[in-house]
């Protein structure tokens, strides 16, 4: 039986690749990530976006997305990636295409790709955690307990089911100040997430939280050795 090909000409090559740093702010933190891909796609058609397509029976737009911030987190640093048909200039893009996407999705900055894979460029995140009700004393107090260890391990609960894993060796740095955490996290298998650290923190100390804290990502990049994290669009 003869193998079937499209109809039609070939899809256009990728004349560029440009990487895109946006937010998820507000009320659109509660976004997921499927909703965000939709939304997006809509929002390159209506900004004309020169998208270049996939082959096949079924092309679908050329867009790279990589460790997206989970549902009802904050972030001023999600990252996905565009393959245009033709050379656009970056501002002019990162302008039509938060114009196009509704408030609370708002495109900080575009870049032409540099070498690499996006996802290689993404190692740790920087994390805010804004607390309301929790004792600030017990809080430091439960902080220190946890870098103390040497390894804490929690389970959670995964799509093929509960797994393991160790938490405290993914925490480069925490501090607390206040009712606010802040913790750099390198990005492991499985990933680390904040609410990962609140449940070690509740195994080592026993703290509670009286509700959930308001969970930021701050930044995302590649881990110099002073600590602080590249820009992936730098």
């Amino acid at each position: 039986m003869a193998k079937r090909v499209p109809e039609g000409p070939p899809p256009a090559p990728v004349v560029q690749k440009l990487r895109v740093q946006y937010a998820k702010r507000g009320r659109l933190r509660f976004t997921s990530t499927r909703d965000f891909q939709r939304a997006l796609e809509r929002a390159v058609r209506r900004a004309e976006i020169p998208i270049a397509f996939s082959a096949g029976f079924h092309p679908h737009p050329r867009i790279s997305y990589a460790n997206a911030a989970a549902t009802g987190t904050a972030s001023e640093a999600e990252y996905f990636e565009l393959a245009l048909q033709r050379e656009c200039d970056p501002e002019q893009v990162r302008i039509a295409l938060d114009e196009a996407l509704p408030e609370g999705l708002d495109v900080i900055k575009v870049a032409p790709a540099q070498g690499g894979s996006l996802a290689d460029s993404l190692q740790a995140s920087d994390w805010r955690l804004q607390f309301e009700g929790t004792d600030e004393a017990a809080l430091a107090a439960a902080l220190d307990v946890l870098l103390a260890q040497e390894r804490v391990e929690v389970t959670r609960m995964m799509k093929s089911g509960p797994r393991t894993f160790d938490v405290r060796s993914a925490i480069k740095k925490a501090t607390a100040q206040g009712s606010v955490l802040e913790i750099s996290l390198e990005h492991t298998t499985p990933s680390v997430r904040p609410d990962d650290v609140l449940s070690a923190l509740k195994q080592v100390s026993g703290i509670e939280f009286a509700r959930s804290p308001l969970t930021t990502r701050l930044r995302q990049g590649t881990p110099h050795d002073d600590g602080l994290i590249a820009d992936p669009l730098a």
